[in-house]
């Protein structure tokens, strides 16, 4: 008997935990209307499973650990009293350590996010397949456009994919090449994210390869199926790298039925640049960047799309509007997935058993001085 009685929370824990998780079970199927046989699970938060170890802590310190610490008093024909039937309460009195140990751990696992997965039914939505190309040369350091041209083009083109829910659209940078940054998606905060992290030391930024750009930027729609297919081209000069012409690239994208917008950025071969800051403020020169109005104008002419400068960020906006607002618009399929949280499952029976606990310490294990 005494060998057994250090094992009884363990049991207690096995009695409460195996009807606990049958319990959760019916709660998915019938409340939470997922079938256990078909639907998948995730946890949101794998590393909340740590605090399972904090229910096998008390455990370990109610079953082993307080019984081999607690005082005890040393009397004569102990071993007669100890041959006598053991009552209900003394099998009881370890019960109250098992509900607590499983209602820990079905809290833990709460806390661990479980969600079902569903793959959402097929539903059509209206979308555009849209390629943002931006320019990260070095002379989009100029700040005739506050507070330069590649901060303000970052600003405005974050702004501009947040308000696209239903559009896929991918980005890619160039400078001396061209270069993928992400490819067409639907998860606007993961293009926003590296979007905003770029910065334009990132690249070769010796050059402007505008026709690679483009060669780059149409090779990320060749297998999309939406009838409007852009590419949106911001650079701030002429094309002088790459080994792809622009005029190639223009052929290109007339062949596979994409309009290419594009814009310029400033309109004068000559613009400020911050230097660094002096004793008095900011330190300015005056640079050469050489821009090329007609080129762009006729790959947004050749291709079907439009072409415009700007010279402030107010302007830029503008052009992002005016483009979108004369876009057909293409039924895509979206399946996507749906999550469904099942945390409630395991708090109930959690909150069930501490509340069992509670009572049959109260009233039935209760213990006096």
């Amino acid at each position: 008997m005494k060998a057994v009685r250090p094992l009884l929370p363990l049991v207690w824990t096995l009695f409460f935990l195996v009807p606990a998780a049958y319990l959760v079970a019916i709660l998915v199927e019938l409340v939470y209307e997922v079938p256990l046989a078909e639907g998948s699970f995730r946890f949101e938060r794998e590393w909340a499973g740590l605090l399972i170890f904090g229910a096998l802590l008390v455990l370990l310190s109610r079953g082993w650990v307080q019984h081999r610490s607690r005082p005890r008093l040393r009397i004569s024909r102990a071993h007669q009293l100890a041959q006598g039937q053991a009552g209900l309460r003394i099998w009881l009195a370890h019960s109250t350590t098992g509900m607590r140990v499983t209602a820990l751990t079905l809290m833990a696992i709460a806390l661990m996010g479980p969600q079902s997965i569903h793959a959402r039914d097929s539903a059509e939505v209206e979308g555009i397949d849209i390629v943002l190309t931006l320019d990260m040369s070095l002379s989009m350091q100029a700040a005739d456009i506050q507070p330069n041209r590649f901060e303000a083009t970052q600003h405005v083109v974050e702004d501009f994919v947040s308000r696209r829910p239903n559009d896929r659209i991918g980005a890619v940078v160039f400078g001396r090449d061209a270069y993928t940054l992400m490819p067409l998606t639907t998860d606007k905060e993961a293009l926003r994210g590296v979007i905003r992290d770029l910065r334009l030391e990132l690249i070769d930024g010796r050059g402007t390869a505008i026709g690679n750009a483009l060669g780059v930027s149409l090779n990320r729609l060749r297998r999309s199926e939406a009838e409007s297919k852009i590419v949106i081209l911001l650079t701030d000069g002429d094309s002088n790298a790459g080994n792809v012409t622009p005029d190639q690239a223009a052929e290109l994208a007339t062949t596979m039925g994409v309009q290419v917008y594009t814009i310029l950025m400033g309109e004068s071969d000559r613009a400020r640049v911050g230097r660094g800051q002096g004793l008095v403020g900011q330190i300015w020169d005056v640079g050469e960047f050489p821009i090329n109005p007609e080129l762009l104008r006729g790959i947004a002419e050749r291709t079907g799309g439009r072409f415009y400068s700007v010279n402030d960020r107010s302007a830029l906006i503008h052009s992002f509007h005016e483009i979108l607002d004369q876009l057909e618009r293409s039924e895509m399929e979206d399946p996507g997935r749906v999550y469904g949280e099942l945390f409630g499952a395991f708090v109930w029976p959690a909150l069930a058993l501490l509340l069992l606990e509670l009572l049959l310490g109260t009233f039935v294990l209760r213990r006096w001085p």
